[in-house]
C-alpha cells in the first residue's frame, strides 16, 4: 500500500518534539510504592493515557498533520485504525481545520469509534482484516486526494511517537531500562531513536502479547515475520510489526545489548491492568498494562533497577473491564 520510506532518525524525533510543542501534552510521570515493591525495582510510569485523545498516538498524528504543506492539508488525511490512531488523527486534523477519513474494522471497541466520530472524522467500516483495511483506505486516498497517514509506518508518525520516551528520559533519567508495548512498532521504533540520542546506556525492552509475538519471532530470526494471525485481548497490539520499524529495532543497540522482547500472557496483562487501577487509581488499556506485566513476570531481570514504563493509552470501556465476569 505504501512505497518504502526512508527510516526516521533521532534528529526527526527532536524535530517532532519542537513541532508538537504546545499541541500535545507533556504528560506526568507516576510512581507507586506498592508497585515498586511488587516489581522489586523503581518504576517510572509515563502517563500517556492522559495525552490528548487518550493515548500516545496523538504525538505521531500531530507531527504528521503538522508536517503537511498547505496544498496537501487542504485535501485532508486518511488512515485505517482499530481506535487510538484514528481518534488521534481525527483530533489532529480537526485542530488544523482539515478533513479526515478513518477506515475501521468490524468489532472495534465502541468507545474508541465514538471518540473518532466525536472529533469529526468520517468513519468507513470494513471487514476485520488488514487486507480489507488497506484496500478501502487506498480507494479513499485515490478518490479524495487525501494524504495517507499510516498508523505505524509513516516516517512522521514514528518520529512523533518517540517524543514520549524523549520526555521521560529527560525528566527521569538516567534509567536502566525502558519498557514499552509493541504492536505495529511505531512507539517501539520511535523509542529506540529517542534512546539512541538521549540515553544510549538505557536498555530497550518490548512487551508483546504471546498470542501476537511477531516482533519476538522477527528479531530472533533476523527477518520480518508477517504470517501470524494475532490473538490477544490487547486490541491495540494486533498489528504486525512494520518493515521500517523492524529495521530500526533490528539495528538498535543500547547498554551494549540488542532490543529484548518479552512475550506476555493475556491473563498476566489483565492482572497488571487491575493492579494499576488499584494502586495508582488510573484506568489504562490492556495494551498499556502489558509493559508492567512483563516486568512483574520477570522480576529477577529488573531487580533493583530504575525502570521506565510507557503507559500507552487509557481508552477503556468502563462497562466492559476485562477482569469482570
Amino acid at each position: 500500500m505504501m512505497d518504502p520510506i526512508p527510516p526516521p532518525t533521532a534528529d526527526d524525533v527532536l524535530a517532532a518534539a519542537a513541532r508538537i510543542a504546545g499541541h500535545a501534552h507533556v504528560t506526568p510521570v507516576l510512581h507507586a510504592r506498592t508497585l515498586d515493591a511488587a516489581a522489586g525495582c523503581s518504576l517510572h510510569f509515563k502517563a500517556e493515557h492522559l495525552q490528548r485523545a487518550g493515548a500516545f498516538k496523538f504525538r505521531g498524528a500531530c507531527n504528521a498533520v503538522g508536517s503537511l504543506d498547505a496544498q496537501a492539508a487542504r485535501r485532508g488525511v486518511v488512515t485505517h485504525s482499530s481506535g487510538n490512531h484514528g481518534a488521534a488523527l481525527a483530533l489532529a486534523a480537526a485542530s488544523r481545520g482539515i478533513g479526515c477519513h478513518v477506515v475501521v474494522p468490524e468489532g472495534a471497541v465502541a468507545t474508541k469509534l465514538a471518540a473518532i466520530a466525536s472529533y469529526g472524522a468520517v468513519l468507513h467500516r470494513c471487514a476485520p482484516t488488514l487486507a480489507a483495511r488497506e484496500a478501502l483506505c487506498e480507494r479513499l486516498r485515490v478518490q479524495t486526494g487525501a494524504t495517507l497517514v499510516h498508523p505505524y509506518i509513516d516516517r512522521n508518525v514514528i518520529a512523533g511517537q518517540g517524543t514520549a520516551a524523549l520526555e521521560l528520559l529527560q525528566t527521569e533519567g538516567p534509567l536502566d531500562v525502558l519498557v514499552v508495548p509493541v504492536g505495529g512498532g511505531g512507539l517501539a521504533a520511535g523509542t529506540a531513536l529517542a534512546i539512541a540520542h538521549a540515553a544510549p546506556g538505557t536498555r530497550l525492552v518490548l512487551a508483546e502479547p504471546r498470542g501476537a509475538d511477531d516482533t519476538l519471532r522477527s528479531l530472533r530470526a533476523g527477518c520480518r515475520v508477517d504470517d501470524l494471525a494475532p490473538d490477544t485481548v490487547c486490541d491495540g497490539l494486533r498489528g504486525l510489526l512494520g518493515l521500517p520499524n523492524f529495521g530500526i529495532l533490528h539495528r538498535h543497540r543500547s547498554g551494549g545489548a540488542p532490543v529484548e522482547v518479552i512475550a506476555v500472557d493475556d491473563v498476566d496483562t489483565i492482572a497488571a491492568m487491575r493492579r494499576i487501577a488499584v494502586h495508582t487509581k488510573q484506568l489504562v488499556e490492556p495494551s498499556s498494562a502489558i509493559a508492567l506485566a512483563a516486568v512483574l513476570a520477570n522480576r529477577s531481570r529488573f531487580s533493583g533497577l530504575r525502570v521506565g514504563i510507557v503507559l500507552s493509552g487509557g481508552n477503556v470501556d468502563p462497562e466492559r473491564l476485562p477482569w469482570q465476569s
